[in-house]
């Protein structure tokens, strides 16, 4: 369901009523009068659709994770805000970029819409920039033949599966985080897309690498061997991005996780 666009048509019929009540009826009501109905439930709405509006194309945008494909930064059933100005500022619902602030960097988290079924959006971490050569062999990343710095911590206990998972602390950039590896499963990667540019790409048993094409960039999840990503699916153009997430305002089975992004 695409929530823009059903929005920005509310905005416009909620504005048309309320533009022809301002400049027609309005005037011939009585002083106190009662509103008629399409006032009261059509045209009254309309500044508050306005804010909600402005709000969510321009400012924040708030996201529920539904997949752990991003443990242990983000959980299943956090509720995050995505900045969407952060990139730039995008017309709404055919998410047109019109102004250039800043670009993606390596470690970012970013919702992007899903390459193969755009109404989707996803949310990875910002691996591979245009014109970088991502290797991803034996569940290890390199970035322009460069090792990613990474230091093992304890496991990670996943709470409602009761397993557990080797872990990682992770330096990309300016951004430390924490990834996830699970020991038993293959390096290969499973169920390669025929996407855009796949020729860009190498596969082999220990893994996969690519190089990233112009305009584009190249996601990861942070639950490596449990995230179909770039590395499955392809990259992601520059044209998808939504926003830069940065802040979990609520989780209604952990509060604590309220403010807690890193």
């Amino acid at each position: 369901m695409n929530f823009a666009l059903i929005l920005f048509v509310l905005l416009l019929v909620t504005g048309a009523l309320y533009a022809v009540d301002v400049l027609k009826f309005r005037k011939l009501r009585s002083k106190n009068g009662p509103e008629p109905l399409w006032v009261e439930w059509g045209a009254s709405f309309f500044p508050v659709i306005l804010i909600v509006f402005v709000l969510r194309s321009f400012l924040f945008e708030p996201f529920k994770i539904p997949s752990g494909s991003m443990i242990p930064t983000l959980l299943v059933g956090d509720f995050i805000l995505v900045n969407k100005f952060t990139y730039g500022i995008r017309l709404p619902v055919i998410n047109k970029k019109i102004i250039s602030i800043n670009n993606p960097e390596r470690g970012d988290v970013m919702v992007f819409r899903y390459p193969e079924d755009p109404s989707l959006d996803y949310i990875k971490r910002v691996v591979g920039l245009p014109g970088d050569t991502i290797a991803y062999q034996n569940k290890r990343l390199t970035i322009n033949g460069k090792p990613v710095e990474m230091s093992k911590i304890a496991d990670y206990l996943h709470p409602e599966r009761l397993y557990y998972s080797e872990q990682y602390s992770a330096k990309m950039g300016k951004v430390e985080h924490r990834l996830l590896n699970d020991t038993d499963a293959p390096a290969f990667i499973p169920d390669v897309a025929r996407f855009p540019y796949r020729e860009n790409c190498t596969y082999n048993a220990a893994g996969v690498t690519c190089k990233v094409p112009d305009g584009h960039y190249f996601m990861m999840g942070d639950n490596r061997d449990n995230s179909r990503d770039s590395r499955a699916w392809g990259f992601v153009p520059e044209q998808n991005i939504v926003g830069k997430a940065f802040f979990i305002w609520l989780n209604f089975s952990d509060l604590s996780r309220v403010g807690s992004f890193k």
